[in-house]
C-alpha cells in the first residue's frame, strides 16, 4: 500500500473510510417496533421474527468530537482552506480549540442479521464489522503547528489514539422470569483484524532563536498482520556528529486475520407496574488477543538539543491539505524519533464496553405514548464518554412507530428522532441520535455531532 505518516496512519486509522461514533441507534431504545432493541439491550425482545437484508440491515454512521470540522477548516475568497493558510489568524483559530481534543469514532454495520420465538424466550442471530477508534489530541499541538516559534515553550504530552477492527458473530438469548423480570444475554466471537495503540506519554519543547530543546517519551503498538515500520537517517543540524534513526512511515502488505476473542453482553428488564419499567445492560464485556505486536519505542524518556527548527513553514508554500499535513506530521516523526522494537509476540486487550442504564412511563391514559431517560457509558480509560438522553415514543398503529429525544454529554447536546415502519414481509427504520445541521460544500458536517441510521428488514 502507498506509505502515509506514521502519525496520520495512527489517527486516523480506518477514519478516513467512516467517521462513526453510535454503533447502536439510542433513539430506539424506548421503541417496541425497533427490532433491534437488542443491540442495546439482550433482555429486550421482539414482537416478530425477522431477517435482515444482507448488509443493510442495521447501518450506523456519525461522528462526535468536541473539536468540528468547522473549527480546522475556513472558508476564505469562496475557497475552503484548513487553520495552517496563512489568511487565518492564530486567533480566529485557537479561539476554538480545547486543551484536551477529543475524537470518538465507532462503527457497527451488520452483515447478516435474524430474530426468532424458540426455546422459551427470544434469539437473535448476528454477523457485524465494527471499527473503534479514540483519538486525544492536546490543544498545544495545533497551538505548535500554528504559531510556530511565537512561543517559548510547548508541552505537547498526552496525545493518545486508539485503534481497532475486528469482525464478531452473536449469539443472544432472552426470556422472562416472571410477570416482571426479563433478562437476557449475548455470547460473542470476535475475530481481530488489526489493532493500534499509541500513547505519546510526554513531549516538552524549549525554543530558542538556535534550535530548541526536546523531552519526550512514546510508545506504539501495532497488531496488523504484513505491517513493517519504516525508518529514516538524519543528522539533527551542521554541529551534529551524530546519526538519528527513527521510525517515520509504516507500511502494510497481505492484511489478514490478526487475532482471536471473546466478550458477552448482559441485561435485564424490570417492570414495575402497568406505567413504568426499569432497564439495565453492560455491553462488549471482553477482550481480543492479538497477533504479531510491533512495538515502536523511544525507550523512556529521552531529552536531546537540534538547532534544526522542523515546524517552520513556509509563507510561500502551497496551503493545501496534503501538504500542510505532511509538515506538520514529518514534524513529528523527528520529534519523537521513536526506534522500531520489532515483533514482541501477542497481547490481549479488553473491549471498551458500554453500560446503558433507562427509565420508561408509558401514559395512563394513552398507553400508545411512552417516555423515556436512558443514560449510555462509554467505559474506555481515556476515551470514555457519557450521553443522557430524554425521549417521547409513539407507536398510533400496529405498523408504524416513531421517536423524538434530546441529549446532552461529554460532546454536547443533540436532538435526534426515528421513524420506523414495520408491517408484516417488509420493515424499514430510519433515524438519527444527533441532526446534522450544516454541511461543508464537500459534504463533511460541520457540526460536533452527526449521525445517520437506517436498516431493511423482513418481518415475520
Amino acid at each position: 500500500m502507498k506509505k502515509k505518516s506514521l502519525y496520520i496512519g495512527i489517527a486516523l486509522f480506518t477514519a478516513s473510510t467512516l467517521m462513526t461514533q453510535a454503533q447502536n441507534l439510542s433513539s430506539g431504545y424506548f421503541n417496541d417496533g425497533y427490532l433491534y432493541r437488542h443491540e442495546m439491550n439482550p433482555a429486550f425482545d421482539a414482537d416478530r421474527n425477522y431477517i435482515s437484508l444482507p448488509g443493510l440491515g442495521n447501518l450506523n454512521v456519525s461522528l462526535r468530537t468536541n473539536l468540528g470540522i468547522k473549527d480546522v477548516l475556513f472558508n476564505r475568497n469562496g475557497k475552503t482552506v484548513t487553520f495552517m493558510n496563512k489568511a487565518v489568524t492564530a486567533n480566529e483559530f485557537l479561539k476554538n480549540v480545547n486543551d484536551k481534543n477529543r475524537i470518538g469514532l465507532d462503527s457497527k454495520i451488520q452483515i447478516l442479521g435474524a430474530g426468532f420465538k424458540g426455546f422459551g424466550g427470544y434469539n437473535t442471530i448476528s454477523i457485524n464489522i465494527r471499527e473503534n477508534i479514540g483519538i486525544n489530541l492536546p490543544g498545544s499541538l495545533l497551538r505548535l503547528a500554528k504559531e510556530g516559534p511565537a512561543n517559548k515553550t510547548y508541552d505537547i504530552s498526552n496525545f493518545k489514539a486508539h485503534a481497532d477492527a475486528y469482525a464478531e458473530i452473536a449469539l443472544g438469548h432472552s426470556r422472562s422470569i416472571n410477570d416482571q423480570w426479563r433478562v437476557g444475554g449475548k455470547l460473542k466471537f470476535l475475530l481481530g483484524g488489526a489493532n493500534v495503540d499509541a500513547e505519546f506519554k510526554k513531549a516538552q519543547l524549549e525554543l530558542a532563536e538556535e534550535g530548541y530543546t526536546a523531552q519526550v517519551d512514546a510508545e506504539v503498538q501495532a497488531s496488523i498482520k504484513g505491517l513493517q515500520y519504516q525508518t529514516e537517517t538524519t543528522m539533527r543540524g551542521p554541529n551534529d556528529n551524530h546519526p538519528h534513526t527513527y521510525v517515520n512511515d509504516l507500511d502494510v502488505d497481505n492484511t489478514g486475520l490478526n487475532g482471536f476473542g471473546l466478550a458477552v453482553d448482559l441485561g435485564a428488564e424490570f417492570k414495575l407496574n402497568d406505567e413504568w419499567a426499569f432497564s439495565a445492560s453492560l455491553l462488549d464485556l471482553g477482550f481480543i488477543n492479538w497477533n504479531n505486536n510491533m512495538v515502536a519505542s523511544t525507550n523512556g524518556l529521552r531529552t536531546f538539543n537540534t538547532d534544526d527548527y522542523i515546524f517552520n513553514t513556509d509563507d510561500n508554500a502551497d496551503n493545501s491539505f496534503d501538504n500542510e499535513i505532511d509538515n506538520l506530521t514529518e514534524g513529528l516523526a523527528n520529534l519523537y524519533e521513536l526506534q522500531d522494537m520489532g515483533d514482541k509476540g501477542s497481547r490481549s486487550r479488553m473491549l471498551g464496553a458500554t453500560l446503558n442504564l433507562g427509565a420508561e412511563y408509558t401514559l395512563p391514559v394513552y398507553n400508545k405514548l411512552k417516555f423515556g431517560i436512558m443514560n449510555t457509558t462509554r467505559i474506555m480509560g481515556a476515551y470514555s464518554w457519557t450521553d443522557f438522553r430524554l425521549s417521547a415514543n409513539v407507536a398510533p398503529c400496529k405498523i408504524f412507530s416513531a421517536s423524538a429525544n434530546i441529549s446532552e454529554g461529554t460532546y454536547g447536546f443533540g436532538f435526534g428522532w426515528m421513524l420506523d415502519f414495520h408491517p408484516k414481509g417488509f420493515g424499514f427504520f430510519l433515524g438519527m441520535d444527533h441532526c446534522i445541521t450544516s454541511l461543508a460544500k464537500q459534504g463533511v458536517p460541520l457540526t460536533h455531532q452527526a449521525d445517520f441510521s437506517m436498516g431493511i428488514n423482513i418481518p415475520f
